[in-house]
């Protein structure tokens, strides 16, 4: 790669890395997972970098990637999740309402369905809205439409009672 095409991939690199793994760690629910899909969307778009000509949707390529490559990971038979009873942490009954809503979003978030769960992270985390999903999932919006009227339902069914505890005061 010629020295402006590294450079220019190295500052998209450490611009946006950090909030590719918080992507990642929604889609997946695990730090070290993330940041193997994390590595593995860099690594398409650095071996891509040259062939990308609309430098504005790089976002919406390592985006696509990355959603890619964790529903398929979630395919696999050796890699499919499994329910355990969450075991409490001791020693920190003063943690922040915040952390506890975010444990259990997070929570919730990994019993839903790999793509449920792209879907939910990318319209409500990601802040992309029903056409901007589509893309980045290479589906149709009725078919995002669906999966996010399917995706909420199995939320609310893990939550339950805790739903209204997730939703903002006011």
């Amino acid at each position: 790669m010629e020295a402006d095409a590294e450079r220019e991939f190295a500052e998209y690199f450490r611009a946006r890395r950090d909030a590719v793994r918080r992507t990642a760690v929604l889609l997946c629910g695990d730090w070290h997972r993330a940041d193997d899909h994390a590595q593995s969307a860099f690594v398409a778009l650095h071996r891509n970098w040259r062939k990308i000509r609309d430098r504005d949707a790089l976002d919406a390529w390592v985006r696509r990637t990355l959603v890619r490559a964790v529903v398929d990971e979630s395919r696999r038979p050796w890699r499919r999740e499994r329910a355990t009873e969450a075991v409490a942490e001791a020693g920190a009954p003063d943690a922040s309402d915040r952390v506890a809503t975010r444990q259990a979003l997070v929570g919730a978030l990994r019993t839903v369905p790999a793509r449920q769960r792209a879907v939910l992270v990318l319209r409500f985390l990601e802040g992309l809205d029903v056409a901007g999903t589509a893309t980045a999932l290479g589906c149709s919006e009725g078919t995002v439409k669906s999966q996010t009227s399917h995706g909420l339902a199995a939320l609310r069914a893990v939550l339950g009672d805790a739903l209204d505890d997730l939703r903002p005061a006011g």
